[in-house]
């Protein structure tokens, strides 16, 4: 009887397919750009907000545009969050999709950490937040504010701490932030949705049907889909769903795998033209529409000292850290993965630290959970903006206490000696690589072969001489 074969542990953390590494780069490239934009934007809504011209900074924020009889005369923060951001939910739709039918998540062994890691990730905040509030007798309406984490502020803070992770390292938080954007959109889906109009509704769902037939049709032109999109879009928000939702429910409708001779599936080429519009401009302009907020030291103290907004800042920067690197932890042990030897459990807790940053999507929820008061809003996103700071910069000290552990990682990835665009760790099982690196290394020999020659030359000349 043949002896049965152990299956080798699955590797957490470990080198990622060179496909996968391609993808993953390019798409942090576009995100570090919009975070950046997005740091800027949201400087420049709390400096505005706390000059002599804060009027003003209202008086452009409560602007009403739109055409009223389609129920659309909405002031221009109300555009950026419900109409701005379904470009960010369709990318985000998009990204799910990919991950799942051809990314991580498309192996349930591989998915089941992420996706665990996101659950206590929002689970370990929400619980935090009620905690906080039941013993301060606080409201429970926000329990969902700290349960989201925002990749673009992530990654901004990654470009200007972290340029030296692996790209296992920021795979892992870019799997993980979608896993998390799935269960914030549901949250918007389930908890914040106002009374239903079903005409509106059953019409937002119709133009849904036209939108995925075209695709298996293989109709193309941006000149279909983009009225179609409004039009299910403004159907979505006149239903009393969050308007977003429509976003995501075209943006997992598109096919991301690839068809022979295909280079990039219609999914990714769509997400290539549409993520730099989200990150670069979407998002920027909800940034600063919704974070021009008062901030005087009395404001700032009180975020300590109300129940609510104590219970986001402590569920951004001690309920996600915890809630992710026990979930991670647990679910390592549950599937048996092993972490990349390289790494340690402390990198981990860097990017579960890191993961603290919920902005976009923790003041859209905040503006949703305490709509009807304004006063309330204003200080939930003052704490949204302080708890974020805090996780951003207590990662900043985590990873750089591990700095020259993850530059060494980092250059023996990128190293690519016979430059021919592919790193070195890609190529071992390669034949001619090997031949390729031959030849580089005997021209190399040759030539220290020749200023040997050269050099003992001269020192003959110049004893002769002497």
């Amino acid at each position: 009887m043949a002896p049965t074969r152990t299956p080798a542990p699955r590797r957490f953390l470990g080198r990622l397919s060179l496909p996968e590494r391609t993808f993953v780069a390019d798409a942090l490239r576009t995100e570090t750009v919009g975070g950046v934009l997005l740091l800027l934007a949201a400087i420049a809504a709390l400096i505005w907000a706390n000059t002599p011209l804060s009027d003003s900074y209202d008086a452009v924020r409560d602007f009403h545009i739109g055409p009223a009889s389609l129920g659309l005369d909405l002031s221009l923060q109300h555009w950026a969050a419900d109409g701005l951001l379904a470009v960010f939910f369709f990318v985000a739709g998009i990204e799910l999709k990919r991950e799942l039918v051809a990314g991580e998540l498309r192996d349930p062994r591989a998915a089941a950490l992420p996706v665990i890691a996101a659950i206590c990730g929002m689970a370990a905040p929400a619980l935090v937040y009620t905690v906080v509030n039941v013993v301060g007798d606080g409201s429970l309406d926000g329990w969902a504010v700290p349960t989201a984490t925002d990749i673009a502020f992530a990654l901004a803070v990654l470009a200007v701490i972290g340029t030296s992770l692996p790209s296992a390292i920021r795979a892992f938080l870019l799997t993980l932030a979608v896993v998390d954007d799935l269960f914030a959109i549901m949250i918007i889906a389930i908890f914040f949705t106002s009374e239903l109009n079903f005409a509106a509704l059953g019409g937002a769902v119709v133009g849904l049907a036209v939108f995925w037939l075209l695709l298996r049709k293989g109709v193309r032109g941006w000149y279909i889909y983009v009225p179609l999109a409004l039009a299910v879009w403004g159907l979505m928000y006149n239903s009393g769903v969050h308007a977003t939702i429509a976003g995501v429910a075209m943006g997992l409708m598109l096919r991301c795998t690839r068809r022979e001779g295909e280079k990039h599936s219609p999914g990714e080429h769509i997400e290539h033209l549409v993520r730099p519009l989200s990150a670069g401009l979407a998002v920027p302009l909800f940034a600063f529409f919704s974070a021009g907020v008062a901030l005087s030291g009395e404001a700032i103290g009180g975020v300590f000292t109300r129940p609510e907004t104590l219970g986001v800042v402590l569920g951004l920067v001690l309920g996600k850290a915890l809630g992710i690197f026990g979930g991670t932890w647990l679910a390592a042990r549950f599937t048996r993965a092993e972490l990349n030897e390289d790494l340690a459990w402390p990198d981990v807790f860097a990017v579960a630290t890191l993961a603290g940053i919920g902005f976009t999507v923790s003041l859209l929820i905040g503006e949703l959970a305490f709509a009807g008061d304004p006063a309330l809003t204003d200080e939930i996103k003052a704490s949204v903006l302080i708890g974020s700071l805090i996780a951003a910069l207590l990662a900043t000290v985590l990873l750089k206490l591990r700095v020259r552990v993850h530059r060494s990682l980092y250059e023996a990835e990128e190293r690519d000696e016979d430059q021919d665009g592919i790193p070195d760790v890609y190529e071992q099982d390669n034949p001619e690589y090997h031949l390729r690196m031959a030849e580089i290394y005997e021209k190399k020999a040759a030539e220290h072969r020749r200023l040997a020659e050269v050099s003992g030359a001269s020192q003959g000349d110049g004893g002769l001489r002497a």
